[in-house]
């Protein structure tokens, strides 16, 4: 059975940090793009941000979290992760893992496979 699974959200202050991770269960993520997206309560989810498969060097951010997230890649675990720096209370979601067979329309929503989700709050 394919999945995505999500880890590392939790409760922080303005200013503080969280690390995400994303693993794939029965399939190999280093072969899929991979997405953050998020959803906050009452809006639309959207792409946080997203990184091409295995020796792809493609990545996306939404202009509201440049210079503050990082997304990499570590291929010899077949992890996905989003770090999140300077956390802001707008940034209160659920962040989801999603993955494609390529980049170019994940940040629009064009995904195989999506995680449950892992709630992420920041207030102080």
């Amino acid at each position: 059975q394919v999945q995505l699974v999500e880890s590392g959200g939790g409760s922080v202050q303005p200013g503080g940090s969280l690390r995400l991770s994303c693993v794939g269960s029965g399939f190999t993520l280093n072969y899929y793009a991979i997405g953050w997206f998020r959803q906050a309560p009452g809006k639309e989810r959207e792409a946080v941000s997203c990184i091409g498969s295995d020796g792809s060097s493609s990545t996306y951010y939404v202009d509201s979290v440049k210079g503050r997230f990082n997304i990499s890649r570590d291929s010899s675990r077949d992890t996905v992760t989003l770090q999140m720096t300077n956390l802001k209370p707008e940034d209160t979601a659920v962040y989801y893992c999603a993955a494609a067979m390529n980049i170019d329309r994940l940040p629009m929503g064009a995904v195989a496979f999506w995680g449950q989700g892992t709630q992420v709050t920041v207030s102080s």
